[in-house]
C-alpha cells in the first residue's frame, strides 16, 4: 500500500532507523489510513526476553491503603502475565527511616527492567533514583511525586488541590462564630509525610483565600491511637465548644470518628482521606461526612501497565497522570468502585 519493502515497514514499525524521511512519510500515512494497531498478545508470545517489574511500597494489611494500591498491581501483573512480565514486592514499614533504606539497597542489587516506587524519605528515593538512572532502568513514582527526579511517570492526586477541595467542601457547612480543628498526628513535620503536608497547605490556602477571621485549633494526636489521645480530646472538646468543624489530612480519620461515637458526640462535619473499611462504617454511621478518596487501587495498576508500555510495548507515556479527587458522603459511597 505504501509502495515500500516490507522492510522498510518493519523499520518504520519498530524505530529501527535508516529509512529516508519520504518512505517514512508514506509509511504512516498508510498506518493512519488504516488505523493500524500491533498485536499485542502475537508480541507477547513471540517474544524470548521475559522482563520483571520491581514494586516497591508499605507493608500492608488486609482493608487498607496499601493493600489497595497492592490489589491494583495484582490486577495488572495478572493481565501481563502473556507478555512474560513478571511483578515482585519489596516492601518496607511506612514511615522508618532504616527500613526504607534497606528496601532500596536491596532493590538496587536486585536485575529488573523497571520498577514502581511508592517514595518515603526524600534523600533515600534520591539516591535510589541516582543508581536507576545510572543503570538506565526507568521508575515510575504513585502515591507521590518527586519532581526533582526523572521519573518515567508519576501517577497519583494532586495533593495540595485535594487539600483546597477538603476545605472548600468542609466550610460549606460553617455558620458564623463556629471553629475549625485540624487533627494532626506527631509526625507531622516527618519527611516522609510530604504528602499531609502538601495536603495541608492546600487546605490552609483556601482559609486564606476565603476564611481570614476563622479560629482554627491544632490538635496533635499520637499516629497510634492510644489512651492519651482521648484525655487530650476530651480536654480539648471540653474547653473549646464552638470546635464544630473538623479535618484529618491523613487515612487515620476513624481514630477520631471512633472517639466521638464512643463519647455519643458528633461534630457539624469531619472531612478526612482514603476509603478504608472503618473509615466508610464511620461515613455511613455518620461521624465522618466526607472522605476524599484518590483511587489506591488504580494508581498500582496504571503505575504497572505505565512501566510495561514503555519497556515492553515501546509505547510513549504520560509524564504524570493525575488520579481523580473523588468526594464520598453517605448518599454515594454505596455506588463507588475502582474496578468493575
Amino acid at each position: 500500500m505504501a509502495g515500500v519493502s516490507a522492510g522498510t515497514v518493519d523499520r518504520v514499525l519498530h524505530n529501527r532507523g535508516d529509512v529516508s524521511r519520504a518512505s517514512k512519510e508514506k509509511v504512516q500515512k498508510v498506518l493512519d489510513e488504516i488505523d493500524y494497531h500491533p498485536n499485542m498478545f502475537a508480541i507477547g508470545l513471540a517474544a524470548k526476553k521475559r522482563y520483571r517489574i520491581a514494586c516497591i511500597i508499605p507493608y500492608y494489611i488486609e482493608h487498607d491503603y496499601w493493600h489497595a494500591v497492592a490489589r491494583g498491581i495484582d490486577r495488572a501483573a495478572q493481565e501481563l502475565r502473556p507478555f512474560n512480565v513478571g511483578v515482585d514486592y519489596l516492601f518496607y514499614n511506612h514511615a522508618d527511616k532504616a527500613s526504607y533504606e534497606e528496601a532500596c539497597t536491596l532493590l538496587q542489587a536486585e536485575p529488573v527492567d523497571a520498577v514502581l516506587i511508592a517514595p518515603n524519605f526524600q534523600e533515600e528515593t534520591l539516591r535510589l533514583t541516582s543508581c536507576l538512572e545510572d543503570k538506565k532502568i526507568p521508575y515510575a513514582f504513585i502515591d507521590f511525586n518527586m519532581e526533582q527526579t526523572r521519573a518515567l511517570c508519576y501517577i497519583g492526586q494532586d495533593s495540595k488541590s485535594s487539600g483546597y477541595i477538603a476545605a472548600k467542601i468542609l466550610m460549606r457547612r460553617y455558620r458564623e462564630g463556629q471553629e475549625l480543628v485540624l487533627f494532626l498526628n506527631n509526625q507531622k513535620n516527618n519527611p516522609a509525610e510530604v504528602q499531609m503536608q502538601r495536603r495541608l497547605e492546600g487546605f490552609m490556602q483556601y482559609l486564606a483565600d476565603e476564611h481570614k477571621n476563622l479560629v482554627i485549633h491544632d490538635v496533635v494526636l499520637h499516629k497510634e491511637y492510644t489512651a492519651s489521645n482521648e484525655k487530650l480530646l476530651d480536654d480539648f472538646f471540653a474547653g473549646h465548644p464552638e470546635a464544630v468543624l473538623g479535618a484529618v489530612f491523613n487515612s487515620r480519620i476513624y481514630q477520631v470518628a471512633g472517639y466521638l461515637q464512643k463519647r455519643g458526640r458528633k461534630l457539624e462535619a469531619l472531612v478526612g482521606y482514603d476509603l478504608l473499611q472503618k473509615n466508610v462504617e464511620y461515613l455511613k454511621s455518620g461521624e465522618v461526612s466526607y472522605l476524599i478518596g484518590q483511587r489506591p487501587g488504580l494508581q498500582g495498576y496504571c503505575g504497572v501497565k505505565a512501566l510495561c508500555n514503555h519497556v515492553v510495548f515501546k509505547k510513549p507515556v504520560t509524564a504524570v497522570k493525575y488520579m481523580p479527587i473523588d468526594i464520598l458522603m453517605k448518599e454515594n459511597i454505596d455506588f463507588y468502585f475502582e474496578f468493575e
